[in-house]
């Protein structure tokens, strides 16, 4: 077992920014064991035969989300695969700041615009146990992930998910919006597990990235509820482009960095 793990981070890193975590997961989703175990009680094991077709397909650049069928986000579990958006440590800022928007009130109703396989809803649902919450996404694969992972975490009567274009047919306000629109440019390059594997749709947008944020921020005014917060996710440059047209629409803007010190999530709130 640690002969087959050194191997398999060594051929690993010529791609893969965790090679040894890599490694360490697609091992312990072969044994069926929570990597935890791997690491305290499994490494003087023999290999699995299921370990090397694993390997091959992470060798092949396909997302460990998508091999292992599962991605941690914030405090919770979802399970994901090909035709949904792998969720990402940095969208987890968007968290962070809604919980200090709310530290003196929970938001009671949530809106997840994009929402994905229930990503940011999901864990919002997770942080705030007596709020209910609408997810909206135009892929029918990523609603049905959302509605399973919803199912999974005992939050399929607190969340709906609805086909949608934004919030285009929303009808009701909400405490707080949360959405990670696409905002990669068609002209950027992008690592091939991502590029080859995860759905465009949920990638780019436009040449310069921020084709649907002029979709979207003009439609937050009629479903924010006072006193409540959008919060957008945005690519590291976008933080001006973005901010000025939030303020166009008459919001108040603050900007958050993600662990990395990029500039990752825009707070928007209705001027007084």
């Amino acid at each position: 077992m640690r002969a087959a793990l050194a191997s398999a981070t060594a051929a690993l890193a010529t791609f893969s920014h965790t090679p040894r975590l890599d490694a360490e997961l697609l091992m312990a989703h072969a044994l069926a064991i929570p990597r935890e175990t791997l690491l305290l009680s499994r490494l003087d094991a023999v290999v699995p035969d299921t370990f090397a077709p694993l390997l091959a397909r992470r060798l092949a650049q396909e997302p460990i989300a998508y091999i292992t069928g599962t991605r941690a986000f914030w405090t919770i579990e979802l399970a994901v695969g090909p035709g949904v958006l792998v969720p990402r440590a940095d969208s987890e800022t968007l968290l962070d700041a809604a919980v200090d928007h709310f530290a003196k009130r929970p938001p009671a109703r949530i809106l997840d615009l994009g929402t994905g396989p229930g990503t940011l809803l999901l864990a919002a649902l997770a942080e705030w146990p007596a709020a209910t919450g609408v997810g909206v996404d135009q892929s029918d694969v990523a609603l049905g992930f959302a509605r399973r992972n919803a199912a999974t975490l005992g939050t399929a009567e607190r969340a709906s998910f609805v086909p949608g274009d934004w919030a285009d047919g929303i009808d009701e306000t909400f405490d707080l919006i949360l959405a990670n629109p696409p905002y990669i440019g068609t002209i950027e390059s992008l690592p091939r597990e991502v590029a080859e594997h995860e759905p465009g749709a949920a990638l780019f947008a436009g040449v310069d990235g921020l084709a649907d944020y002029y979709r979207l921020v003009p439609q937050l005014r009629t479903v924010l509820a006072p006193g409540g917060a959008a919060i957008l996710e945005i690519g590291a440059t976008q933080a001006d482009s973005v901010s000025a047209l939030l303020r166009k629409q008459g919001f108040d803007v603050d900007l958050r960095h993600d662990l990395g010190g990029n500039p990752r999530a825009l707070i928007a709130t209705k001027a007084a």
